[in-house]
């Protein structure tokens, strides 16, 4: 709450300088219409009583002073378009606090969740209302990307995790930085219609990559350019020549020569204009973002200073080369206006020259921007588990053990649900206490209670902090099989498509590697009779338990609990509930031992459904 009222402060400081930033382009624009209307009367004035030359001279005077009034109303349109951005920031910092779905912007509508994942589709990592879109404050896809990538790593390494939760401490404290750079990339992806980011839509800042990574390698277009100079000059003096009748008209000749030539070379430089006005944005956008981390903001922050060196180092410096792309391209652009394009290839070159100047920068920076990109993609996420921490404040960095197969955590909670319907459980896994068969009745909260487990060492594991007092995980291997389903395409019935996902988790088991699995199984064989299904848990189980995985597998086949007393490391754990004045209250509270009560008869009596004595 102390976090929503100091993000509630900031938002009213920030209306506020919109009402005055709103006063102030009000003046200006009716400043710019009294200059200009009574410029035009002053000026016709000067002109009938003092004169022409007079009258020019004042409405030049006018001129430059309506252009400096327009230049700082534009400086404050500006102001009002990042004042409003940044409102939006806090906005949306509001809404990942209370996990209001609707103003957290959306993912990618096209991302796919990875076939065969362990965990991904089990745990909610990626999807509509899912950790990957809570945590996700990145402009461009890549940076959104990487985010994700961490999340879903399966195989974590002890010391990025300690290396990436250094980098998130030093900037979880720096929020003005990470606002900036989340404001500026937003204005650099602004439309070129309406002045406003959309949220909905990532940008993608591959374009230039790609481009770049397109670049083939052709000859040197500087005997071509040398080439058609000669003959532009060849032309332009023929035709001077002859105007001034020193030689005959011959310069038809040679500007038909000089135009053939162009047109019969003109494959050479096609591939230049084909993605011409995308790559002109994408430069733009990239040379505000640059500029801003070229500007050493990060100074106080060592790890981040690291990140960045490719903006800092001696040489080239990535907004100036920006701009110098920037500018080839625009020149370039002139060919979208057919005269001007036409009137200019009249005298010189002008597309060859420049396509000439363009594959030099191209090939100058085509090694750079890699560097440059991967730093702004790095910072994009960590600024996202640098923002997830500091909008919960209570959350705290896990203790990475080296320990094989420990897990203890105190009041662990789901990050996913809001404040007021969590209820935090502590939880621990070691040898002693390998496999946990969970047990309760429905609705109870078994399942989410794996999710917890297992979305909490998905942050532990990306270098986030966790929803819990404290937290020590060694590493593990996350395996899932919670969210099975069938598959009509591929001809898989829910118990085969149950029996492929337990398969491959043992599989998993078997594998020799120094990190152990840590599964977490939701109703095990449910898609077949009790019989068979007690008979194959039970085996199941066994054949886990010889190995060195640890894990929960939450039932509701209370004959398992029995497993307990003969397999060494497993153990019961279950919730419960009550029935008061006739309806079922849930405490989600965890406790030792198995469940005592089951309650699928008295949810069906609540229902009215017809129950036998």
């Amino acid at each position: 709450m102390t976090r929503l009222r100091e993000l509630e402060k900031q938002i009213a400081r920030l209306e506020r300088r919109a009402k005055v930033l709103n006063q102030i382009s009000s003046k200006y624009w009716t400043a710019r219409r009294i200059i200009f209307i009574a410029g035009v009367l002053v000026a016709l004035a000067f002109c009938n009583f003092a004169g022409t030359r007079t009258g020019w001279f004042v409405a030049g005077l006018l001129l430059i002073i309506f252009s400096v009034v327009t230049f700082f109303h534009t400086k404050v349109g500006n102001s009002l378009t990042r004042n409003s951005l940044l409102i939006d920031i806090k906005h949306v910092q509001i809404a990942r606090i209370r996990l209001d779905w609707d103003k957290i912007p959306p993912g990618d509508p096209l991302a796919l969740p990875i076939t065969g994942h362990p965990f991904e589709t089990d745990l909610d990592i990626t999807g509509e209302r899912s950790l990957h879109r809570l945590l996700d404050s990145a402009v461009t896809k890549e940076g959104s990307d990487r985010l994700k990538g961490w999340l879903l790593n399966p195989r974590p390494d002890m010391d990025l995790i300690k290396h990436r939760q250094r980098l998130v401490e030093e900037l979880r404290g720096h929020h003005v930085f990470r606002d900036k750079l989340q404001l500026l990339s937003a204005v650099a992806r602004l439309d070129t219609g309406p002045r406003r980011a959309r949220a909905s839509n990532l940008w993608n800042s591959s374009i230039l990559v790609d481009w770049l990574a397109r670049t083939e390698r052709k000859k040197s277009l500087l005997p071509t350019v040398v080439f058609l100079f000669v003959l532009s000059v060849l032309n332009i003096t023929c035709i001077v020549l002859a105007g001034l009748e020193a030689i005959p008209q011959i310069w038809p000749i040679t500007l038909l020569l000089y135009i053939g030539s162009m047109l019969l070379l003109q494959g050479r430089i096609k591939s230049a204009f084909e993605e011409l006005q995308d790559l002109e944005n994408a430069l733009a956008h990239f040379q505000v973002v640059f500029r801003y981390l070229e500007s050493r903001s990060y100074k106080n922050t060592p790890g981040v200073a690291v990140i960045c060196s490719p903006f800092s180092d001696k040489g080239k410096r990535p907004s100036v080369e920006m701009k110098r792309l920037g500018r080839l391209a625009a020149a370039l652009g002139v060919r979208t206006n057919p005269l001007l394009s036409l009137l200019l290839h009249l005298l010189v070159p002008w597309d060859f020259y420049f396509t000439h100047r363009l594959e030099l920068v191209k090939n100058e920076i085509a090694h750079l921007m890699p560097h440059w990109l991967d730093a702004w993609y790095e910072l994009e996420a960590l600024n996202s588990l640098a923002n997830f921490a500091y909008l919960n404040p209570h959350y705290v960095f896990p203790e990475m053990s080296a320990h094989t197969g420990r897990f203890a955590a105190r009041n662990l909670g789901h990050p996913l649900l809001k404040p007021e319907i969590k209820v935090c459980n502590n939880f621990e896994l070691d040898h002693g206490q390998k496999i946990v068969i969970l047990t309760g009745s429905n609705m109870a909260g078994k399942s989410t209670f794996l999710r917890t487990i297992g979305v909490n060492l998905c942050l532990a594991y990306a270098g986030a902090t966790v929803n819990a007092d404290s937290l020590e995980s060694s590493l593990f291997r996350l395996f899932t099989c919670i969210k099975v389903s069938d598959s009509v395409q591929d001809g898989l019935s829910y118990f085969y498509a149950e029996v492929k996902r337990l398969q491959a988790l043992l599989a998993a088991t078997r594998v020799d590697d120094a990190l152990p699995v840590l599964f977490m199984i939701d109703e095990i064989f449910r898609g077949t009779n009790s019989r068979e299904r007690l008979i194959g848990s039970r085996s199941y189980i066994r054949e886990l338990a010889n190995g060195p995985s640890v894990g929960l597998i939450a039932t509701h086949d209370l004959e398992l609990i029995k497993l307990a007393d003969e397999i060494e490391g497993v153990t019961n754990l279950h919730f419960r509930e009550e029935v008061y004045d006739g309806r079922m209250v849930f405490d989600y509270r965890l406790r030792p031992g198995p469940c005592p009560t089951t309650n699928a008869l008295t949810i069906m009596r609540l229902e009215g459904l017809p129950v036998e004595s």
